[in-house]
């Protein structure tokens, strides 16, 4: 079949038309390809960020249960008395009672100097554990004796008491039924543990 001059002329603005279609639906397929691909960058970026910010989160919960697991830590030893400064007389005032409550008429004791257990680094400041190892010779009626005075002095607070060694010894086989008379003599070592917060102390000062 062959177009003459004027065909090609009839058909020219539709074939214009056609292409203008063409070029228009190659522009609208571009366009959708380009929002599709910027709307997937965009929901990739938001679950970037709620990952981040759900990883955030868990990192402050973290880190408030710790604090607060830190904070009741603090509060039980502050309430035995065995942070900061040693308490000589409060030691002092504990064995007595517990003497004269338990009737331990032959008790002898003496503290030595206190020193460093250890130091443990920490954040703000480290912690520093004290000890003063106290000495003590006591006559027994029998072991139970012991087992009291010993439950008697932890319960007393005002320090951590760590037992490092006890002997029992015999004294002899007293003075009979009628009379009740020292069987036994223990012989103690017991380190009294203090703990100081240097983060604490500094806090202190400051105020």
């Amino acid at each position: 079949m062959r177009f003459t001059p004027e065909d090609l002329r009839r058909l020219l603005v539709p074939a214009l038309i056609a292409g203008a279609f063409v070029i228009a639906g190659a522009a609208l397929i571009w366009l959708s390809g380009a929002s599709l691909r910027s709307a997937q960058a965009a929901l990739a970026a938001a679950q970037a960020e709620r990952r981040s910010n759900n990883e955030r989160l868990a990192r402050i919960s973290e880190e408030e249960r710790e604090v607060k697991e830190k904070i009741d830590l603090y509060k039980r030893l502050k309430g035995l008395n065995i942070l900061g400064e040693e308490r000589r007389l409060e030691w002092a005032d504990a064995i007595n009672r517990i003497r004269r409550e338990r009737e331990l008429l032959d008790l002898r004791y003496v503290v030595d100097r206190q020193r460093l257990l250890s130091s443990v680094a920490g954040k703000p400041a480290s912690v520093d554990f004290y000890a003063s190892t106290m000495k003590v010779d006591m006559a027994l009626l029998h072991e139970e004796d012991l087992l009291r005075f010993l439950a008697d002095l932890r319960q007393s607070g005002n320090a951590f008491y760590s037992v490092k060694r006890c002997l029992l010894a015999r004294t002899g086989e007293g003075g009979g039924a009628a009379t009740l008379a020292p069987r036994l003599r223990a012989d103690c070592e017991i380190d009294l543990i203090t703990i100081r917060d240097h983060a604490a102390k500094g806090a202190v000062a400051k105020k």
